[in-house]
């Protein structure tokens, strides 16, 4: 459980995992806080002061609520059919006490509901437009055996006051304004980094004042007010939820593909290990990398005015690729490299059917050099995809699809 989590968790992790999940969020305008809609407010409490009652509350059996969800990620143009993943939509939520998920999203015109689902071990998402399910493992995190139990203090407001302005030099907070969400007394903090990062602008959060349960979240592209990503919790249930909910069998019939993930949490295809039993992703360097690949690396010193910051090996099984980065954090330009193959040369298919029947996302073509490639244009950043000779380059980058055109030009 969420404040499960925030209550034995140490104060330094609680606040790192808030300030990562926003740490390159750039600046913009002033967010509206989240609308009352003439419920229960709470007192009017420091940030600090109301972050520590969010840590000490009980915690509760489980959660049960109705969602929305807004989705204005692709622009509407893109989009071919119904598909509430991708336009966003309504749905229903549970969440156990042992920390699994459920997200169901209604989809009343198309083939079938969108599900999420997260046991102890493993995750599963279905996307019936698609007729695809994505699947994969939970890496097992250090000291989650089990054995023992947790010793962590409740931090102090003090404490908590002490990290709130350590994270103040890279972001601005601007306290917790009482508010109410699905007429529940909530806190809502809007967070912005002092550094630019590309496109991104503010996060929201809003969490219930008595429980500690998030249940209202949102990012904002740089500038925007309305939101990009949104999730909003309303008739929400605080109440045991059974194991049933969550052990549901996957549907039968979609294309099944599994998402591996090495222990290191790079994507990978295998364990394996590089020269002298190192793994691949601890090899950096442009001359170490360029050593263990089949292709020549493209690395640039600078790409679109940006400074390379790294270039790291990548484990891709049988082959290695590289990842080579440009500015700082999602500001910045990340180039993935691999060896062209069948595989790899495969479009960007985010998309089924055809004519009236659509479903997904329709991808323009782009020229890069001369070369043809697929461009996913979003509201916090741009992909391209293309290959030139034996390499296939990506080029991912929270700019403007221009900028990102201009990299992928300078590879």
């Amino acid at each position: 459980m969420v404040n499960r989590f925030l209550r034995t968790a140490p104060m330094r992790r609680v606040l790192a995992v808030l300030a990562g999940a926003v740490a390159a969020i750039g600046g913009g305008t002033a967010i509206a806080l989240a609308a009352t809609s003439g419920g229960p407010v709470p007192p009017h409490k420091p940030l600090a002061a109301a972050i520590h009652q969010a840590l000490a509350a009980k915690p509760v059996k489980g959660i049960s609520a109705d969602i929305s969800f807004t989705n204005n990620l692709i622009p509407s143009f893109e989009l071919q059919g119904t598909d509430p993943l991708l336009n966003g939509g309504s749905g229903h939520i549970w969440v156990s006490s042992d920390g699994q998920l459920r997200i169901e999203l209604y989809n009343d015109n198309g083939p079938g509901d969108p599900e999420i689902v997260v046991n102890h071990h493993s995750w599963w998402v279905y996307d019936p437009t698609l007729n695809t399910v994505y699947r994969g493992t939970i890496p097992a995190q250090p000291g989650a055996s089990g054995h023992g139990r947790r010793t962590d203090t409740l931090p102090s407001v003090a404490q908590i006051q002490t990290e709130l302005n350590r994270l103040a030099a890279h972001l601005d907070l601007s306290g917790a304004v009482p508010s109410d969400t699905g007429g529940h007394p909530t806190y809502t903090v809007t967070i912005s980094p002092r550094h630019s990062a590309g496109l991104l602008g503010q996060l929201q959060l809003a969490w219930d004042a008595y429980r500690g349960v998030p249940l209202q979240f949102a990012v904002y592209r740089n500038g925007e007010r309305t939101p990009v990503l949104a999730l909003t919790a309303t008739g929400v249930s605080y109440q045991s939820i059974p194991a049933s909910y969550f052990n549901i069998s996957l549907p039968k019939g979609p294309r099944v593909v599994n998402v591996a993930m090495a222990a290191s949490g790079h994507p990978s295809a295998s364990g394996n290990h590089g020269k002298h039993g190192k793994r691949a992703t601890e090899i950096t360097g442009a001359q170490a990398v360029a050593r263990h690949l089949s292709f020549r690396l493209a690395a640039p010193a600078t790409l679109a005015g940006l400074p390379r910051r790294s270039v790291s090996l990548l484990d891709l099984g049988r082959q290695h690729g590289a990842l080579v980065t440009y500015g700082q954090n999602l500001g910045g330009i990340a180039v993935v490299e691999q060896p062209a193959s069948a595989r790899s040369e495969q479009k960007l298919n985010l998309s089924s059917g055809s004519g009236d029947h659509a479903h997904g996302i329709s991808l323009p073509t782009v020229t890069i050099n001369g070369a043809s490639g697929q461009e996913l244009d979003t509201a916090l950043g741009t992909i391209i995809r293309f290959t030139q000779g034996n390499v296939t380059y990506t080029v991912l980058a929270s700019l403007e699809p221009a900028v990102a055109k201009a990299a992928a030009e300078g590879l």
